[in-house]
C-alpha cells in the first residue's frame, strides 16, 4: 500500500462521516480537477473542515508506514496535517512546477501549514529538488517548524549535503531541539562535524551557559585528544546526566587513549551493554 492510500485509510477510520465526506470529495475533485485553487481550498480548510486532533495510529500503522516509505514515521501528526499533507502529495503528482508550487506554499504558510508541508518532504515527487526549501525551513526561529524538517523524518539524511546537515545538527542544539529524533544522526557524523560541536561547546562554556548533553553523541566516534579532554571535563566536574552521555560518546570511540576514561565510568559503560542507558533513553529523563 503506497503512504496516500495509507494516510487515506487512517483518516477513513478516525474521521466523523460528514468530515470524512468533505475530505473525500475534496480529493476526488482534485484527482478529476487538478488545479492549484483546489489543492489551496483543501490546505486552507482542512483545520476547520477536519479538527486538529491527533492521528490515532496503532503499531501496524507505524509498521506499515515504514513499509510503505522506508523511514517514514507520521508520529505527532494531527488530523488535518495527514489531509493536507494527502492532497498535497497527490496533487504533485500532476503539477508540473511542483519544486517552485511548494516554495510558493512555503512562503506564503501560516505556522500549523508549513508544519504540515514540512513534515510531508519523504513523500513528495522531485525530493532533491525540494532541498533548497527544506533549507529555508531549518532557519526559522519557530521549533516547530524547524522540527517539522529535523525530526521523524529520512528526508534530511537523503537530500542534505554535509554542510546543510551540520548546520540542521548545530541549529538544534542551539535552539534547544532533541538530536534523538533526528534520524541518520550516527551514520553522518563526521570529524568535520565533531569539530564544530566541540568548538560549539567550548562557546558555551566560555560564556558560562549550559550544553545539551546530547551534543557528545556526534563527537564520540570521532574524538581527538582535545576532545577526550572534554569527556575527562564532564566526568570530573559534569552531572550525572553529562557523565552518563560522556560514557555514551565513548562508548562509541575507538581510540585506545579512550580506555582509561571508559573505566572511570565503568557503572554506565555496563549500562549501555546492558540495553539500559542509550541515547534515547538520556533524552527522555533529561
Amino acid at each position: 500500500m503506497n503512504p496516500n492510500t495509507l494516510i487515506q485509510s487512517w483518516l477513513d477510520r478516525q474521521l466523523p462521516e460528514s468530515a470524512g465526506q468533505w475530505l473525500t470529495e475534496q480529493l476526488a475533485k482534485g484527482r478529476s480537477e487538478p488545479s492549484r485553487s483546489n489543492i489551496q481550498i483543501l490546505l486552507g480548510l482542512a483545520p476547520r473542515k477536519l479538527g486538529r486532533e491527533d492521528l490515532m495510529l496503532r503499531p501496524s500503522d507505524h509498521a506499515a508506514a515504514d513499509r510503505a516509505r522506508h523511514g517514514w514515521d507520521p508520529t505527532g501528526w494531527t488530523v488535518d496535517q495527514a489531509a493536507r499533507i494527502v492532497g498535497l502529495a497527490e496533487h504533485a503528482v500532476t503539477c508540473n512546477d511542483f519544486p517552485q508550487f511548494f516554495t510558493y506554499l512555503c512562503r506564503s504558510a501560516d505556522v500549523q501549514e508549513a508544519i504540515a508541508l514540512y513534515q510531508g518532504l519523504p513523500l513528495y515527487p522531485q525530493p532533491d529538488q525540494l532541498e533548497p526549501q527544506a533549507g529555508e525551513g531549518l532557519r526559522t526561529n519557530l521549533r516547530s517548524v524547524f522540527e517539522a524538517v529535523a525530526h521523524r523524518s529520512p528526508y534530511p539524511r537523503e537530500q542534505f549535503d554535509d554542510n546543510r546537515w551540520n548546520q540542521m545538527v548545530l541549529k538544534a542544539l542551539f535552539i534547544d531541539s532533541e538530536l534523538a529524533p533526528i534520524q541518520g544522526l550516527d551514520e553522518r557524523a563526521t570529524p568535520e562535524l565533531a569539530r564544530i560541536l566541540c568548538d560549539y561547546a567550548h562557546e558555551r562554556w566560555a560564556a558560562g551557559r549550559s550544553i545539551s548533553p546530547e551534543l557528545w553523541r556526534c563527537v564520540g566516534p570521532y574524538a581527538d585528544a582535545n576532545a577526550l579532554a572534554d569527556f575527562e571535563r564532564l566526568i570530573d566536574t559534569g552531572t550525572d546526566t553529562e557523565r552518563r552521555a560522556a560514557a555514551l560518546a565513548l562508548s562509541s570511540n575507538p581510540d585506545t587513549r579512550a580506555q582509561p576514561l571508559k573505566a572511570r565510568v565503568r557503572e554506565h559503560m555496563l549500562a549501555i551493554e546492558a540495553g539500559t542507558l542509550s541515547w534515547r533513553s538520556l533524552a527522555d529523563t533529561g
